[in-house]
């Protein structure tokens, strides 16, 4: 699994966040495809949420707070299971 420090793309961030939700579930990352939904707060670009669904009804997520450069990861009851500050920005492409 890539090292949070090493992200410097959006697509190194869905690669992580894959890895990391697969890992925290013992998940096969090639069964599972992750979902993305691009969050905005006044109509601007704020951020991205990332949603796993996994076999019996599991579902996990993780949100990038652009403007914080936090992840935040969730486990398939709702509850935060890390928060992780990025040290270098994000560069964000159309998709962000």
């Amino acid at each position: 699994m890539a090292r949070a420090a090493a992200l410097r793309s959006v697509d190194d961030l869905r690669r992580y966040v894959h890895d990391k939700l697969c890992q925290h579930e013992n998940l096969v990352p090639e069964q599972f495809a992750l979902q993305e939904i691009r969050l905005t707060r006044g109509g601007q670009p704020c951020g991205l949420q990332f949603v796993l669904n996994g076999p019996r009804n599991v579902r996990l997520g993780a949100v990038w707070a652009s403007d914080h450069n936090q992840l935040y990861f969730y486990d398939a009851r709702g509850r935060r299971f890390g928060k992780e500050q990025l040290p270098e920005h994000i560069r964000a492409t159309k998709a962000v």
